[in-house]
């Protein structure tokens, strides 16, 4: 299906012969590359001549002007070309302020495109105030180029399922040419070239931003029309799977969230209710002779994590980690005045750790399956009770003793169980179509790396 560009001494062309060796492929010669340098040099001086070795391949690969990974049927140079040559005129979105959507018409704003698929987000469908001029109309072939802030360089490509839309002041359109393909052209702004291209160029004395002439100058290099069309395609059937995939994750978090509200809701009307008070135990048993060193924080969106995971860019315990908290498996920790934003978790993920003298910890009672009552933060029981109970004036607290006074309604143990073993096995199915993302994910990027120049 595609041939590897590696023209160094007594190398042949690699053909990968079909679409299921065609990752195993990609994943090896990715691999490959990222070792080839290193492999194993006896001594610095021959470390430096390998290097010297591996760039002046790079360099030559990079005169050739071909990508390092093309279909087979393909050869021949490619050709250096620029956004405006492609596209023509750029032209400025119109300056208008948002109405209530009228069922029809649609208006982007650089917030309406998720940062990560390139696409529209119809979240907050609104209609333009103001007259809707036909040159000011998202058509096929278009691609728009935030221009201005931290989006700078952000883009999208449109697609007719999105429906009607006009596009904002602080976006710039691009029609791209009969001549180019305009999916292969919108690729050229997930390259990595392109990334720091924008990085350079956006750099002001004041926000950031890239002009329409700016943006017409981006070069690159382009193949013939049917290259392009075969690129183009490949890398929509990709994304097509990227977005299947995604619907396939959220679509499991629903039920996810579907079962557990059902739950609970059931359990409300059938069951004894109890105040949590009675069902768990406040924990404080401190680090004082300094032997505990895993410095653990709780995150609204990972649980427990190591410290420095959640403060990359600096350190935040203290030296002195004697006054910490000790948290073993099944315990729960929470910020008081993070709760708000779902910063409580149950550690599982670690068997103990020390957790700042600021958090609040507990553990279960026998009555209450620990698993089961992790579930129970994410209904809207929890969070409506939970919000009458904030206390502060500029920061919202829940105390120790106000999570105590909440209410659950508990069935027998082992009905906790049998509800904890069908949602893990959800969450599982989660998991596992989320680690089938990150492949996908990983491919694209493999591919954009290896497949443009």
């Amino acid at each position: 299906m595609f041939k590897m560009n590696k023209k160094i001494k007594g190398s042949k062309n690699l053909n990968v012969p079909n679409k299921g060796e065609q990752s195993q492929t990609c994943l090896g010669s990715a691999e490959r590359k990222e070792q080839s340098p290193q492999g194993n040099v006896p001594n610095k001086r021959a470390q430096s001549q390998v290097y010297l070795n591996y760039a002046e391949h790079e360099e030559h690969l990079h005169k050739e002007n071909v990508p390092n990974l093309r279909f087979p049927e393909f050869s021949g140079e490619w050709e250096k070309t620029t956004i405006g040559k492609c596209c023509g005129n750029l032209e400025y979105g119109m300056n208008a302020a948002a109405k209530t959507f009228d069922g029809v018409n649609k208006y982007i704003r650089i917030t309406d495109i998720d940062e990560d698929t390139s696409s529209y987000i119809q979240s907050d469908i609104v209609s333009p105030d103001a007259r809707l001029e036909e040159k000011y109309r998202v058509t096929l072939n278009d691609i728009l180029f935030a221009r201005t802030g931290a989006s700078t360089g952000k883009t999208y490509l449109y697609r007719p399922d999105d429906g009607k839309l006009y596009f904002a002041g602080f976006l710039i359109r691009a029609n791209v040419k009969e001549n180019y393909n305009s999916r292969f052209v919108f690729l050229q702004t997930k390259t990595s070239s392109y990334k720091r291209w924008v990085a350079i160029m956006s750099t002001r004395s004041g926000q950031p931003g890239i002009n329409s002439q700016e943006y017409s100058s981006y070069s690159f290099k382009a193949p013939t029309l049917k290259e392009q069309n075969k690129i183009a395609d490949i890398f929509r059937l990709l994304d097509e799977r990227i977005a299947t995939q995604i619907k396939i994750i959220e679509d499991l978090k629903k039920l996810k969230s579907a079962i557990t509200h059902s739950h609970f809701n059931f359990a409300l009307s059938k069951f004894q209710s109890h105040i949590i008070g009675r069902c768990i135990t406040q924990v404080s048993n401190r680090n004082k002779d300094g032997r505990v060193t895993q410095v653990l924080s709780v995150s609204n969106k990972s649980g427990f994590i190591n410290q420095s995971e959640q403060f990359e860019d600096r350190e935040i315990a203290s030296e002195d980690t004697t006054n910490y908290k000790i948290v073993r498996t099944n315990d729960f920790a929470y910020n008081p005045a993070r709760i708000n934003v779902g910063s409580i978790a149950r550690l599982h993920t670690f068997s103990s750790g020390i957790v700042s003298p600021m958090y609040v910890c507990f553990h279960t009672k026998p009555i209450l399956s620990a698993e089961y009552f992790e579930h129970f933060f994410y209904t809207t029981h929890f969070k409506h009770e939970m919000y009458k109970r904030l206390e502060g004036s500029v920061r919202l607290c829940l105390t120790y003793e106000s999570l105590c006074n909440i209410k659950i309604a508990l069935p027998a143990i082992e009905e906790q169980e049998t509800f904890v073993q069908q949602i893990s096995a959800i969450v599982s199915k989660i998991d596992n179509e989320e680690k089938i993302l990150i492949m996908y994910q990983s491919q694209k990027q493999y591919l954009l790396a290896q497949m443009f120049i």
